[in-house]
């Protein structure tokens, strides 16, 4: 009973501050934000937070290893549901898509600065973990006998983060499901047989 209440008690403390963290990157500059200003934010000593963080970076990397989970628990559900390889590949990319609109005064506010250039290779290095291993699951490995593994990694990855800072960057005007369902087509079909 003890262990659950200070697991209660640590995610709470958790969430505070990633609550806090974000509410400030909105406000300003994610480099000069420091942990003092977190943890007045969050209403948190300096101890508590150290006790969790190493850093403010630290606390950034937390919050994107949540995103991480998360697209590999989709991906997870994708292939495990019935139909052919096509219609469950790439199972990360709608909830990065949802992820990402829910997220776009973060996104804006992170867009130009050194956080936003760390938070989005972070995030490129995330998809990238997620194609290779959805790759070392693919039953049919024609395709990756000629083409090395690496080039489709970062082809896919490529196009994703190009596809979701132009949708993004337009206003995310289109629904997570539709611009999902381009994408989806554009990278199992390809271009030409997209436009047949």
């Amino acid at each position: 009973m003890a262990k659950k209440q200070i697991d209660r008690r640590v995610a709470r403390t958790r969430t505070m501050l990633q609550q806090a963290h974000l509410s400030l990157i909105l406000r300003k500059d994610y480099e000069s934000i420091t942990v003092d200003e977190i943890c007045e934010a969050a209403n948190i000593g300096r101890s508590t937070f150290y006790a969790h963080y190493t850093g403010k970076d630290d606390l950034r990397g937390s919050g994107l290893e949540n995103l991480r989970n998360q697209l590999r628990e989709r991906q997870r559900e994708a292939w495990a549901a019935p139909g052919d390889v096509r219609g469950r590949s790439l199972g990360f990319s709608l909830a990065m898509f949802e992820h990402a609109r829910d997220h776009l005064d973060l996104y804006r506010a992170l867009v130009g600065g050194r956080g936003g250039v760390v938070a989005l290779g972070t995030i490129r290095q995330i998809l990238s973990d997620i194609i290779r291993n959805e790759l070392a699951a693919t039953p049919d490995r024609t395709a990756l006998d000629v083409i090395p593994r690496e080039i489709v990694v970062q082809y896919v990855v490529g196009a994703f983060m190009a596809v979701m800072s132009w949708w993004l960057d337009g206003g995310a005007k289109e629904s997570p499901q539709r611009i999902d369902a381009m994408f989806r087509r554009l990278a199992t079909e390809g271009i030409l047989r997209s436009y047949a």
